[in-house]
């Protein structure tokens, strides 16, 4: 064999050809000395030379290579052909072949040629592989048994002997990938063990990592699991819902995965699917039903339980803790519930019981949310609870207001809970007729255009202002204008604005309308675009206020239905920047009186509107003209200019015109402080023209908040007051 300069000295070179010619040359392949090699005359374990096999007959090592190692010194123990096999490698007492350069031989203690330091410079570089195979093996028997035993408490122990924090991640993942190939039960187990292991014996930074490969591995999971992006997606919103994940993972993730993987899709249905649903947490919570520990009528009976132990000992930081233990912030309102019903049933307990409420949502274990659900379901059975307790209704609205006045409970937020029920109900037949009476009264509107014959009509078709009557005639209303031009649906939103219904007319009418949404898709494609812009019109004209939307939402939503997706993209459209003006000219403005109308041309005929009353005309005149214009969400600019005008001439016949109209109802009070922040925008300018302007409109607006037209809080500086778009 030929050596390159550099590889070997020359005393090395020696012993190698002396080795080559006392070896068997049928049992020895050539070797050839690489820098690479384990075996080159460097290595610890043959200081002096390199390996060469003994001969048989020579066991003591005498002769020319008794200096070497004995390595392949195994003929007089092991009694087998030590021939090489096909290819010269591989035999017994050989040197491999001829490119075998790593050192892959297993050590064995037993070997009389063992040496303990060949172990120790290579377990450093072995023993991490081997403890992470030790845990995925250990992990994978603990899921077992956990899915047929479902002792939690167990398996946390189990998984806390485990050690190696550092591996928890893997535990997260194989839970979850073992559980996505069975039934919903064991699913549910997963999701409960999950959340009895977070923080506790898994730290929340492994789950979130273990999640993490969960989507990375999506792709090569979809192939033992076809439903993979479904099960994963449950299992992360899950996650999220049971607050083991934050909301950010989504995104964070979503970043840096390929956008045509399967983990972007897993993730992008989590989001749109599971998270934006309404009322998603109840849904995911039941979504594999639930584990047989944590059934819903267990848990009202331990609510039951320690509400009875807390009457019983007035231990709140006791009954906190067992709201905590409990572990199902979505069913708070149940609390909420039966907190109220112990109180109106056990008048002596009603004071510890509300102080009990009021501490839970001031230290936040239940959010105002919850706590308007709870009062809201009572709300709707307080009739049914009549029964039992005599005058619930009044008892409850003593509640009511003093959880208000405490400042723990928004009852705006609530239905409107009157001392006697209301009777509104119609038989078929005034129904029917008033239906068909109600189309002739649209069809001829959309025709001529006339408000006032409408109002006519309809006083004569619903003398006594029937509620439900009125709830007919919105949605025959809208109905009909669907499936017209833009021109109809102007005027019907014109005509909803200036018939001043009652609210919870105009909100039953809506409820209506989506309740039949799912049919009228089918002749109207677009009846959600159509529906949400008529009621985001009827927010933006002040016919509804924003919290009717929820009211809407809590009497009509079912998951996935149509009218789900209306009241999300009605929120939408509300939320957008400049949202009224857009929303007010959706479909040109202007109404029944033409195609559209400018701001300007507005602008002008309020102008024109306030000096033809200012010179001498009647006040339900300017009222009735300010109706017909049909814009109640521009009335601020009546107010400025009726305001700029006071001020400039000094003259109040027009503050005379603006109580008038607040206290009809007309100008509300939201439109007051708009149109007072636009003058106070323009006062140094005014100031120019009438030097006292700032004075005197210092007094009007003491004034205006003395008559209940402006907040207390109202400030007109500069710097503080509201801006035409009602941001500050």
């Amino acid at each position: 064999m030929d050596f390159g300069e550099g590889y070997v000295s020359n005393e090395h070179r020696e012993l190698h050809q002396s080795a080559t010619e006392s070896a068997d040359p049928l049992s020895v392949s050539p070797l050839q000395l690489s820098p690479k090699s384990s075996r080159s005359p460097n290595s610890p374990r043959s200081p002096k030379s390199p390996r060469t096999p003994q001969s048989p007959r020579s066991p003591t090592g005498q002769g020319k290579c008794s200096n070497l190692s004995p390595r392949n010194h195994r003929q007089s123990y092991f009694q087998k052909d030590g021939r090489p096999k096909k290819g010269g490698s591989g035999g017994k007492g050989t040197w491999g072949g001829l490119l075998d350069t790593d050192d892959t031989n297993v050590l064995d203690p037993n070997d009389p040629n063992y040496d303990s330091s060949e172990e120790f410079d290579h377990s450093n570089e072995k023993k991490p592989t081997t403890d992470l195979e030790n845990y995925k093996k250990k992990a994978t028997i603990i899921v077992e048994e956990y899915f047929s035993t479902d002792g939690v408490i167990a398996t946390m122990n189990e998984v806390k002997e485990l050690g190696k924090p550092q591996y928890g991640y893997y535990f997260v993942k194989k839970l979850v990938s073992m559980s996505m190939d069975r039934h919903d039960k064991e699913k549910e187990m997963a999701a409960i063990l999950l959340s009895a292991l977070y923080s506790d014996v898994v730290d929340p930074s492994q789950v979130y990592k273990g999640f993490s490969k969960l989507v990375e591995s999506a792709d090569d999971l979809i192939v033992d699991i076809p439903d993979t992006v479904e099960i994963l997606a449950l299992f992360i919103a899950r996650a999220v819902v049971d607050d083991i994940l934050p909301p950010a993972f989504l995104k964070k993730q979503m970043a840096y995965l390929p956008k045509d993987s399967k983990g972007v899709e897993v993730l992008k249905k989590t989001e749109k699917s599971y998270l934006a649903a309404p009322l998603h947490a109840e849904i995911i919570e039941r979504c594999w039903g639930r584990s047989k520990n944590t059934t819903v009528d267990d848990v009202k009976v331990k609510i039951n339980n320690f509400l009875k132990e807390y009457v019983a000992s007035g231990d709140k930081k006791e009954a906190s803790r067992c709201i905590k233990d409990l572990k199902v912030p979505f069913f708070h309102h149940e609390i909420v519930k039966r907190v109220l019903i112990m109180a109106m049933e056990r008048r002596q307990a009603e004071s510890p019981l509300l102080d009990l409420l009021k501490a839970a949502a001031e230290e936040g274990f239940i959010n105002s949310s919850q706590m308007s659900k709870g009062f809201s379901r009572l709300i709707d059975t307080v009739d049914d609870l009549s029964l039992d307790i005599p005058n619930a209704r009044g008892i409850l609205q003593q509640l009511m207001s003093k959880a208000a006045s405490e400042g723990w409970l928004c009852v705006s937020s609530l239905k409107s809970l009157s001392e006697e029920p209301e009777k509104n109900t119609i038989e078929d037949g005034a129904a029917k007729s008033f239906k068909v009476k109600t189309q002739s009264i649209i069809q001829e509107y959309f025709l001529s255009g006339d408000i006032l014959e409408v109002n006519s009509c309809l006083e004569q078709a619903n003398s006594n202002n029937c509620a439900a009557l009125n709830a007919i005639f919105v949605k025959k209303l809208i109905t009909l204008a669907m499936d017209r031009k833009n021109r109809e649906k102007e005027m019907a939103s014109v005509l909803l604005s200036s018939l001043c219904f009652p609210a919870d007319d105009v909100v039953s009418g809506f409820v209506m309308l989506i309740e039949s949404a799912d049919d009228t898709a089918l002749d109207n494609p677009v009846v959600v675009e159509d529906l949400a812009m008529f009621l985001a019109r009827a927010v933006v004209d002040e016919v509804l206020a924003p919290q009717h939307l929820e009211e809407i939402g809590t009497q009509c939503l079912g998951p996935g239905s149509v009218g789900s997706k209306v009241l999300r993209m009605t929120k939408s459209l509300l939320k957008a920047r400049l949202a009224g003006e857009r929303i007010l000219r959706c479909w040109g403005g202007g109404g029944s009186s033409r195609s559209g109308w400018a701001f300007e041309d507005v602008k002008d005929m309020i102008g024109k509107l306030l000096e033809e009353y200012e010179s001498g005309g009647e006040i339900r005149e300017a009222c009735r003209c300010m109706k017909e214009l049909g814009m109640p969400f521009f009335h601020h600019e009546v107010v400025k200019k009726a305001l700029v005008t006071t001020i400039e001439k000094k003259n109040e016949r027009l503050w005379g015109l603006l109580k008038e109209c607040f206290e009809s109802g007309l100008i509300t009070m939201n439109q007051m402080v708009k149109g007072f922040g636009r003058v106070a925008e323009s006062l140094d300018d005014l100031a120019l023209d009438v030097p006292d302007a700032k004075i005197q409109f210092a007094n009007y607006v003491e004034r205006a908040k003395a008559n209940g037209w402006l907040d207390n809080s109202f400030c007109f500086s500069k710097q503080e007051h509201a801006t035409e778009n009602g941001t500050h």
